[in-house]
C-alpha cells in the first residue's frame, strides 16, 4: 500500500510540475530582447543588438536598446553603433488577448546613432550622419515558456526588422 500511495504522490507531482503557468505582461515585469536585425542603417546586412525593459505600470515599460552593425565595403569599413532609450505601451489588456503567451506592444523613444566609416584608400574615414534620432516600433512576444520566448519587431532601432529570444524576470 504504501509502494502504490508513493507512486500515487509522486505522479501527481510530476504531473503538476510540468504544468505551466503563463502570466501576461503586468507591472515589475523585466523584459530582455536579444536578436538580430535586418535592414539595419547604412550598412545594410545584418546587425546584431537587443533591449531591455522594465514594467512601471500594468501596460507601460520603459528601457534602454543597443546594436551594432559592421561592414567591409570595397576596402572601406562601415560600421553603426545605436543606443537609446525606449518606451512601449503593451496591448493584452485593452485587446483582452485570451491567450496569455502573446504580448503585442508598440512605443516610442530617443536615441543617439554613431555612424563611422574607414577607407584604406585616398582619404582618411569619416563620422558623417552620425546623430539624435527619434524611434518608434512596433512588436509582439510569443512565450513558449513563462520566461523564455521569441521576439519579432519592426521599426526603428539597430535594424528595420529585428527577430530572437526574448526573456521575462
Amino acid at each position: 500500500m504504501k509502494k502504490v500511495l508513493f507512486t500515487f504522490v509522486m505522479t501527481l507531482a510530476l504531473l503538476s510540475a510540468g504544468q505551466v503557468a503563463f502570466a501576461q505582461y503586468e507591472k515589475g515585469d523585466k523584459l530582455l530582447n536579444a536578436g538580430i536585425g535586418l535592414g539595419t542603417y547604412g550598412a545594410g546586412g545584418i546587425g546584431l543588438g537587443g533591449s531591455f525593459e522594465v514594467g512601471i505600470h500594468d501596460a507601460i515599460s520603459v528601457g534602454g536598446l543597443f546594436g551594432y552593425s559592421g561592414r567591409n565595403y570595397f576596402g572601406s569599413r562601415f560600421s553603426v553603433l545605436t543606443f537609446g532609450a525606449r518606451g512601449s505601451y503593451h496591448f493584452n489588456e485593452l485587446l483582452n488577448l485570451g491567450d496569455e503567451r502573446i504580448d503585442l506592444y508598440a512605443g516610442l523613444g530617443l536615441g543617439y546613432r554613431s555612424i563611422t566609416w574607414n577607407y584604406s584608400g585616398i582619404g582618411s574615414g569619416s563620422s558623417w550622419g552620425s546623430g539624435v534620432l527619434f524611434l518608434g516600433h512596433i512588436g509582439g512576444r510569443y512565450y513558449f515558456q513563462p520566461n523564455i520566448g521569441a521576439f519579432a519587431e519592426v521599426g526603428s532601432g539597430f535594424g528595420t526588422l529585428q527577430a530572437g529570444i526574448t526573456f521575462k524576470f
